[in-house]
């Protein structure tokens, strides 16, 4: 969505047209544009908030949110090395002694000195306190995959904490508490013990222990954040960073226009050339771990032969989707593994086809009706295309899709949802996690690990996990269960072709591209350094 692909932060599928640029002023104080607010960014990513506890959240916005604001062991980074410990004063090993000669015991030091952002010191109690809240059943995660490996905590002292766990997890340092993906953060005891935490009022205006911290959220409009003046590294050099939550992505592109945008990000590629006209921003590209994907819900009786559902692969045409609506921006594969994973491999891209998908549809016994409509043992194929709202250019995909698969006898309805109920856990009536679609598209993003076990493992079925594809090979699920046990990357390689190949030629979902992460910013935005895992892991010395 970390493991981001266990996690994942779910992110919509790409944005609008554009209209014709207008001249501004670029000229004011201090060298600064006349529109720039000083020391306030200002950015949207086109999404409406789900909540703001990424304990009982899955969003790729509000990771970013989370970034600034929230308390992880773990934190992502710019530079070689992709992960660095944050509250951790170090990432557990082998080597220094945190990873124990089994594998099954990991030992977390903790800094000290530490405080949340209302001045209480952070310890182990906290770290001890979220994980059993994690594992508790009442709590509404979206994924206990990798925690219930977890079979007992020790506490030392107040800066010590020891995971006992019931086998290897090479995912760990990704998987307890990092900013990498859509991942749980630590939350405070001293606020949440005996309380709700999927209703308490905590989860309006989260307490963290990042460089910001949440001041106000008006739902549907916007979330303010004010540097955290307790941060244990410093106080950052912006004073207020605002979230706009706009869902539209024309009135996103208008507000960087008129400049009442700083930052958008990710910036759907329909839209790069209408970006790169406005004066006075910035566009930058990213490589990153984030896959576009349409999903067929494999629990659906008429999605469940392998055989249609490569047919109805073969009849979307990638190449002129990627040039079409995403500019030739994005890169094409056919595995869930992008290229900047040292994971990927490079299988081949299944061929546009409708005219074979057709012969291949044919000699599976899909027939086509009077109306042209095929049929196989009383299931028509007739198909229901769920998608959020506010997304011009991901319609126009889904009426291409819609014109290819009527050629080879699908008829295909869409429906629409706002994010907040497209992506909202099972427990909230959420479309995705519901399986309350036969066919969505949206992106998962990755992270270095890519372990894909909680996307697509037979006992992670939401609300067990992310599969939410509902799609189950025992012998692939074997597989993932069998490699994430090793520590070691290497020893994971020929695993992972394995995996690929093996989804790819089931063909539960279609990856439709790898992403490159588009941002758009106001020029005076100075020390910001997006990387392929998170953008906003880094923002001290970020200012505008």
């Amino acid at each position: 969505m970390q493991n981001v692909s266990r996690r994942l932060a779910a992110l919509l599928a790409l944005a609008a047209l554009g209209t014709a640029c207008t001249k501004v002023e670029t000229s004011g104080i201090g060298g600064r544009h006349s529109f720039t607010i000083p020391h306030t960014l200002r950015f949207s990513a086109s999404e409406n908030l789900v909540g703001l506890n990424p304990m009982i959240n899955t969003q790729a916005t509000l990771n970013y949110l989370a970034e600034m604001t929230m308390a992880f062991l773990i934190r992502g980074n710019i530079k070689s090395e992709p992960l660095v410990p944050e509250l951790a004063t170090e990432i557990p090993t082998k080597a220094n002694g945190g990873i124990s000669s089994d594998g099954k015991t990991l030992t977390y030091h903790l800094r000290r000195g530490v405080v949340w952002s209302d001045g209480v010191p952070f310890t182990a109690d906290d770290v001890i306190f979220s994980t059993k809240l994690i594992l508790d059943p009442k709590t509404n995660v979206i994924s206990r995959d990798g925690w219930d490996r977890i079979v007992s905590m020790d506490e030392p002292d107040k800066y010590t904490v020891v995971y006992h766990l019931s086998a290897p997890y090479a995912a760990y340092a990704v998987t307890y508490f990092s900013t990498v993906g859509a991942n749980p953060a630590i939350l405070p005891k001293h606020l949440l013990l005996g309380k709700d935490v999927n209703t308490d009022p905590y989860n309006a205006l989260p307490v963290g222990i990042g460089p910001f911290k949440y001041k106000e959220w008006k739902r549907g409009d916007s979330v303010v954040l004010v540097p955290n003046p307790r941060y244990f590294r410093g106080v950052p050099k912006l004073q207020r960073v605002i979230y706009k939550e706009i869902q539209d992505r024309n009135v996103v592109l208008e507000e960087l226009r008129t400049h009442e945008l700083d930052l958008w990000i990710p910036v759907a590629p329909h839209y790069i050339n209408d970006v790169r006209s406005i004066p006075g921003v910035h566009v930058s590209l990213t490589p990153s771990f984030y896959f576009d994907h349409l999903d067929f819900n494999n629990s659906r009786p008429v999605l469940q032969d392998p055989i249609l559902r490569r047919a109805l692969r073969m009849s979307i045409d990638r190449r002129y989707l990627n040039e079409k609506i995403r500019f030739g921006v994005y890169d094409l594969s056919e595995t869930v593994v992008p290229p900047v994973s040292r994971f990927h491999e490079n299988i081949p891209l299944v061929p546009f086809d409708i005219a074979a998908a057709g012969k291949l549809l044919d000699s599976d016994g899909w027939a086509r009706g009077a109306d042209g409509i095929r049929a196989k043992g009383g299931l028509r194929l007739s198909l229901n295309f769920a998608t959020a709202t506010g997304s011009p250019d991901t319609d126009t995909q889904i009426e291409l899709i819609r014109s290819w698969w009527k050629q080879l006898g699908v008829d295909v309805e869409v429906h629409h949802y706002l994010s907040s109920l497209l992506f909202a856990p099972l427990s909230d009536g959420g479309i995705i996690y519901g399986g309350k679609f036969d066919i969505v598209v949206f992106a998962w993003g990755g992270d270095p690990v890519q372990d894909l076990y909680n996307l697509y493992a037979c006992d992670k079925f939401p609300p067990n996990g992310q599969n939410d594809p509902r799609y189950c090979d025992p012998a692939l699920t074997a597989e993932m269960a069998r490699i994430r046990v090793d520590y070691d990357p290497n020893a994971r390689v020929a695993g992972m072709k394995t995996i690929q190949e093996r989804i790819v030629r089931d063909a539960p979902f279609i990856v439709l591209d790898t992403r490159k992460d588009i941002a758009a910013y106001n020029d005076d935005l100075k020390d910001w350094h997006p990387s392929s895992i998170g953008p906003f892991d880094d923002m001290l010395n970020v200012d505008i």
